[in-house]
């Protein structure tokens, strides 16, 4: 696993460590002292992510099937696969035209009112994605999954409406999150 880390880098670092005391092999990608940004972080760290990855953000806890969203990417011929949740706009601004398998546009900064469908927070990215990006430079993310969707090379993954995300980056998903483990008995 690697993590990019950017704001408050050393805490992360403090509490994960190498990642053994939760089963894993941790590493670890800085953006150094100018954060760059989803895109530009991922960029960065190409060097330890090889030709295909998955993506997700650090916030969020997602309870879906990785194997079924890697064999999906597996099965499209596309640089790039997202996956994602019906919404309309439950949990968030619904910000995904999906039709058929494919995303047929993604834009976080403008959606449609006929987008019902979310980012769900995982990803998988071939390396080639990022080529038309500069190395060391500040982007996010969400404009390489708008450019890629926009082009026709974004495959979408549709998750199980009982799947929803759980994140932590506001008090609502703080609440809703500790709400979803409380019931799991801490799992």
């Amino acid at each position: 696993m690697v993590l990019c880390i950017g704001y408050r880098a050393e805490q992360i670092e403090s509490a994960v460590g190498d990642g053994r005391e939760f089963g894993l092999a941790v590493s670890y990608s800085h953006d150094g002292p100018v954060l760059l940004g989803t895109g530009g972080a991922l960029k960065l760290a190409l060097p330890k992510l090889g030709g295909r990855f998955f993506v997700l953000y650090g916030d969020s806890y997602l309870p879906c099937d990785f194997h079924a969203v890697q064999q999906a990417f597996l099965t499209r011929s596309k640089p790039a696969l997202m996956t994602v949740l019906r919404n309309e706009n439950r949990w968030d601004k619904s910000n995904v035209l999906f039709r058929d398998g494919q995303v047929v546009e993604y834009n976080k900064r403008a959606p449609r009112p006929d987008m019902t469908y979310i980012d769900y927070g995982l990803g998988i990215l071939s390396a080639a994605a990022l080529d038309l990006y500069p190395q060391g430079q500040a982007f996010d993310l969400a404009d390489v999954y708008h450019e890629l969707s926009i082009a026709g090379h974004l495959a979408g993954f549709e998750v199980s409406a009982n799947e929803r995300f759980y994140e932590i980056g506001s008090p609502q998903g703080l609440k809703e999150a500790e709400a979803y483990f409380s019931t799991r008995g801490g799992t």
